[in-house]
């Protein structure tokens, strides 16, 4: 993860101010930086995003393709994750810095969206036990400047929303097998409900208390991080604690009744802007 260096003074300030509810940009605790989201962006992907959150910025492509069902599941799809860390985001993301974290995240993706509490999985199965929908979710890291979880995550879900998988029609051919047509008709298409999508809302504990959208100089004054995957109905589907530091009960409690709460918040706005930019596309 991207990590800059800060002062004893600067350290001094800004746990003051977080003490205070008062950031060093104004923000208060719970606050998000400015974001602002972009669907449709990448031409060759059956549905793309990308979130600018401060100075972090995120592309996402997703690439629907035809494969094979999973054993264990017969009638569901699945998705696939990769996360690409540019090293035009930071000089760290060179070399093996990149891959681990790129590894990393894809692993955290997984966890959190390839399930069918988050998908409806059961919509890409084409036909059950031989052919399915994958989806193929290629993440790229523009900019970092701390919260990669949070903006990744709002962009798969903006990703999502926008893809068009094509109608499927199975006909017998003439030896009895199954014969696959897709329609060529760009607006006979089949979308995905996001509604269940949660969205990753990353608490840091600094000094007693938690900021949300953390920026790289809070992430350096911070012992420990909570990584917590919210629906729009306040329901947490994974957590997972990072960084060096430990967390005391209490502050595991307090950290996710306020990701709970920040990412209900998130999510209705988030689908207003969604179907806004929707219809004007339209």
């Amino acid at each position: 993860m991207a990590t800059v260096q800060v002062s004893e003074a600067e350290k001094v300030y800004i746990l003051h101010g977080i003490r205070d509810d008062l950031r060093v940009d104004g923000r208060g605790c719970e606050d998000y930086r400015h974001m602002e989201i972009e669907t449709d962006v990448v031409s060759n992907t059956d549905g793309s995003a990308k979130i600018t959150l401060g100075h972090t910025a995120v592309l996402v492509g997703i690439k629907a393709e035809i494969g094979k069902p999973r054993p264990m599941v017969p009638d569901e799809g699945y998705l696939e994750f990769f996360v690409d860390c540019s090293a035009n985001a930071t000089p760290e993301f060179e070399g093996r810095g990149g891959e681990e974290l790129g590894t990393e995240l894809s692993n955290t993706l997984y966890k959190v969206f390839n399930n069918k509490r988050s998908v409806d999985l059961k919509s890409l199965c084409i036909s059950e036990g031989e052919h399915c929908w994958v989806l193929y979710v290629d993440v790229l890291l523009l900019q970092c400047d701390g919260n990669l979880y949070d903006a990744i995550s709002i962009a798969i879900k903006a990703a999502l929303f926008n893809t068009k998988i094509p109608r499927v029609q199975i006909s017998a051919d003439d030896e009895g097998g199954k014969e696959i047509e897709l329609s060529d008709d760009p607006y006979d298409c089949m979308r995905l409900n996001v509604e269940n999508v949660p969205c990753i809302v990353t608490l840091c504990k600094v000094g007693h208390r938690h900021v949300v959208d953390a920026t790289l100089q809070e992430k350096a004054c911070s012992v420990a991080s909570l990584i917590i995957s919210v629906t729009h109905k306040g329901t947490v589907t994974c957590t997972r604690k990072v960084g060096g530091g430990s967390l005391d009960p209490e502050s595991i409690f307090e950290m996710t009744e306020a990701g709970k709460r920040v990412g209900k918040a998130l999510h209705t706005p988030l689908m207003k802007l969604l179907q806004e930019e929707e219809s004007r596309g339209a």
